[in-house]
């Protein structure tokens, strides 16, 4: 279209093609995914465990540093490969894949666009090999979708910058040995007045707070963040001061394709067990699946995931080749993670009061499912960001 609002355009190069390097990665994942991860996942998921050394384990395979490149000990991999690997962990535990996501692609994707090359050398070669775990720090209890009103300042003291506020909602915030935090060094309300300052865990006045009690994702530590009088060394400032949020919206354009591949994979996990049981499920004397009721629900299914997947495979390839990314991404998050939340839905549905029990899988696809509509910037939000690339074009 002339006027340029052709939502169906996708810029030149486009591939949908698959690489054998792909499908070699995502079948060790896959079967990394069932030896290590599925036979835990009610006990994680019950007593709210967040497993450590399996993200040690996932380190040695490459999986915490998936797009860090092998200079700095990482997979050296693309976006491609990185959706790989978020489904199919999600696929089969979404609090195991929200985690992998969040390391690589806030906190470890922040350092990887924005760090200088000395910071470079000193956190990313410990992250990507899950030395250390990441944590990225940018939502408080009262600035949820408004970033720019957050409370937590840095007072620059001369060497260091004095922190003091709070984070809430913050994934590995007691468990991760490092944080990209988003304070304020400025005008309240303004961009300009936000900065992005790297804090290590055991730095004095920096702790843990509240550990949520979560609907779903149990599994996935999400704390608060607390700052105290906490001092950190000018040197850990990424950037220019005043240029953390505009990083920040940037980061978030990489963790929306994230989040997207998880809702995808959770999408993904519940479908494959709702075919299942449809088969296998007798009444009338004969299997569910022959009932149209059944059928077309996952007709639907089927075609809202594979609609969902197109999506995001459009916007890691715009991302892979460094092409503006935000409305692509938004797009792929906001149906991606709507459409995790109705397979896993109609899930529940097919398998009828089995489904409501914890004996069977898909009443934790349907709690896990409905963060990815809330998480990175919630549903709403998207729409907004849509609409206004789209109006903006």
């Amino acid at each position: 279209m002339a006027n340029g609002t052709d939502l169906t355009e996708v810029p030149a190069g486009f591939d949908f093609s698959e690489t054998e390097s792909q499908l070699q990665i995502r079948q060790m994942v896959r079967d990394f995914a069932d030896k290590h991860i599925r036979p835990h996942v009610m006990e994680w998921d019950e007593a709210q465990i967040f497993p450590v050394a399996l993200f040690k384990e996932m380190g040695q395979l490459g999986l915490m540093g998936v797009l860090v490149p092998e200079a700095y000990g990482g997979s050296g991999l693309g976006y491609q490969e990185y959706v790989d690997i978020i489904v199919e962990v999600s696929r089969v535990c979404g609090s195991i894949g929200l985690s992998l996501a969040a390391h690589n692609s806030l906190c470890v994707g922040h350092l990887m666009n924005f760090a200088n090359e000395d910071q470079k050398q000193r956190w990313l070669p410990r992250l990507a090999t899950a030395e250390w775990i990441g944590a990225w720090g940018l939502t408080e209890a009262g600035t949820g979708s408004d970033a720019l009103r957050m409370q937590t300042t840095a007072v620059a003291d001369g060497d260091h910058y004095v922190i003091n506020g709070a984070k809430n909602w913050i994934t590995h915030g007691k468990s991760g040995d490092l944080a990209v935090v988003m304070v304020r060094t400025g005008e309240k309300g303004k961009a300009s007045g936000i900065s992005a300052i790297v804090v290590e865990r055991g730095t004095p006045g920096f702790a843990a707070g509240k550990k949520e009690n979560k609907l779903g994702m149990r599994a996935s530590e999400t704390t608060e963040m607390i700052f105290d009088n906490c001092r950190v060394p000018k040197e850990n400032l990424l950037g220019q001061e005043g240029e953390g949020f505009k990083q920040a919206m940037k980061v978030l354009d990489g963790g929306r394709i994230s989040i997207a591949a998880l809702g995808l994979g959770i999408a993904k996990g519940a479908f494959d067990a709702a075919v299942g049981y449809a088969k296998e499920r007798h009444q009338f004397g004969q299997p569910i699946s022959n009932f149209q009721a059944i059928s077309f629900k996952l007709a639907d299914m089927a075609t809202e995931i594979e609609a969902a997947t197109l999506l995001i495979r459009q916007a890691a390839d715009l991302k892979n080749r460094h092409l503006p990314v935000t409305k692509f991404s938004a797009m792929a998050k906001y149906y991606a993670s709507e459409v995790a939340v109705r397979t896993a839905t109609e899930a529940v549905q097919i398998f009828g009061g089995y489904g409501y029990t914890k004996d069977f899988p898909v009443e934790k696809y349907y709690r896990d499912s409905k963060l990815c509509t809330i998480g990175e910037g919630t549903s709403e939000i998207q729409k907004i960001v849509i609409a206004r690339e789209v109006l903006n074009a």
